[in-house]
């Protein structure tokens, strides 16, 4: 089975790639094969259980490739402190080692790569994340810890590696003397299990536990990952305990991360837990007006038309990663044609990104937000009565019904209570006129239309 398991190596290698391999196949060891089950020794059962839930199907595809008897896997932990692969060749003198995939799981640690852009200076403040970006502020002074942990969250492209990334590079700038760390949690779980693989438990701990700041990423990872998460909790508290500052984030709050411990979300919330909302339009074109800054300086000469980012600002509501890219692949657009930036070229160029941001409003949507904003029931907005105080806020929604969704103007009457599409016609034309000349009217569209795209 050893010849058989050296020719298998070689294949898994060219499938899974090498830093896999290296990982996850290469400490494995063949053992015997019984009743049609192949049994294959790990280190550890974390081990096992991560290569039996990754790799078994194509190992098994492999094995019975060699040998059609074998119908399934068995993992178990090798006992031997001599060796972790039976099958391993003996080393020979003044043989050259091949180059570590990896570094071994007690090499000094270092902080992941900052980005440059990514400072206090090129945060854009506004309400949705101005309390994110007060806390984070207070935590890069490097001062005494006021709060433990600082965890922040909040969905795509809000804000949440930015400010990561700013307190590492301003805690290097404020406090050099600090040992920083910065890294995410799957290069947290990766060193753990190579650690465990190579039996230095002892190093990892040690230096997790002597860093001054410990900045983690993306926590939600180790959710459902037991041992890596036991880790987590005993470095979280050895480093607590030292007073030493802990910074992390997720794409959610603790309290809703799934398959995370009970113990390790008690920890986390412990701390300062602060969201970083979605961008709302000040914030939207904030962000664009300082990225027009720097586009420009790269674009010399390039000017963009009155009313552009207001246009933007207003579509692109995802999330800012979507809103710079569209921002920049404008300027680069305008640049390679030769053409000013303005409506049609923006139309034009970012017609697919546009369609992709356009989120679909329900006229249920419009009609519940108009009935609370005017205070009355959504039986009487869509109900018979002629009331001044129901028939306007009924315009209202009709008009946004016909301005942000795509039904057709009978079909809206059908959802005011079967009405013909004539009186949503006139209901809409009245609105057209008022909100030139009523400026309650024309403030009333704006905060309802900000409230339904948010």
């Amino acid at each position: 089975m050893q010849a058989t398991w050296t020719k298998i190596r070689e294949r898994l290698l060219k499938t899974v790639g090498k830093n896999n391999f290296t990982t996850w196949i290469d400490p494995l060891a063949v053992g015997p094969v019984e009743d049609g089950i192949s049994t294959l020794f790990v280190p550890t059962n974390f081990f096992g259980n991560y290569v039996s839930q990754n790799f078994a199907d194509l190992i098994l595809h492999e094995m019975q490739s060699e040998d059609d008897k074998i119908t399934r896997l068995k993992f178990a932990v090798n006992r031997s402190e001599k060796t972790a692969r039976p099958d391993a060749p003996q080393p020979r003198a003044q043989a050259a080692a091949p180059a570590p995939a990896s570094p071994p799981a007690n090499a000094p640690l270092n902080t992941a790569p900052l980005d440059a852009r990514f400072s206090f200076d090129n945060f854009v403040v506004g309400k949705p994340n101005e309390l994110a970006h007060a806390a984070a502020r207070r935590v890069a002074e490097g001062g005494p810890v006021t709060f433990n942990p600082l965890f922040l969250y909040g969905g795509v492209g809000l804000g949440k590696t930015h400010l990561m990334h700013a307190i590492a590079q301003e805690l290097q700038i404020r406090k050099p003397e600090l040992n920083v760390l910065y890294l995410s949690a799957e290069q947290f779980m990766y060193r753990f299990v190579q650690a465990l693989r190579d039996r230095k438990m002892m190093d990892f701990k040690e230096i997790f536990r002597s860093v001054d700041v410990l900045m983690v990423d993306d926590v939600q990872f180790i959710a459902g990952k037991d041992s890596t998460q036991e880790e987590f909790f005993h470095t979280f508290n050895a480093l607590v305990d030292q007073n030493k500052q802990i910074i992390i984030s997720a794409d959610r709050a603790p309290g809703e991360i799934k398959d995370l411990e009970d113990r390790v979300k008690s920890r986390l919330q412990c701390g300062l837990v602060v969201d970083l909302h979605p961008t709302d339009y000040e914030l939207r074109l904030g962000i664009l007006q300082s990225k027009v800054e720097t586009q420009q300086k790269n674009y010399p000469g390039l000017e963009v038309e009155a009313g552009v980012l207001e246009f933007l600002a207003h579509r692109i509501t995802t999330n800012v990663r979507v809103l710079e890219g569209a921002l920049t692949r404008l300027f680069a657009f305008a640049s390679l044609v030769g053409r000013e930036i303005n409506m049609d070229l923006t139309q034009d160029c970012l017609a697919d990104v546009l369609r992709a941001s356009e989120r679909k409003i329900s006229v249920e949507e419009i009609q519940r937000k108009v009935s609370e904003h005017y205070n009355i029931r959504l039986s009487d907005m869509v109900g018979p009565k002629r009331l001044r105080s129901y028939a306007r806020p009924r315009q209202v929604a009709m008009y946004l019904c016909k301005k942000m969704t795509s039904r057709s103007l009978p079909e809206i009457g059908r959802r005011f209570g079967g009405r013909d599409h004539t009186t949503v016609m006139h209901g809409v034309k009245r609105i057209e006129e008022l909100k030139q000349n009523d400026a309650q009217i024309a403030e009333d569209l704006e905060l309802l239309r900000r409230a339904l795209e948010a």
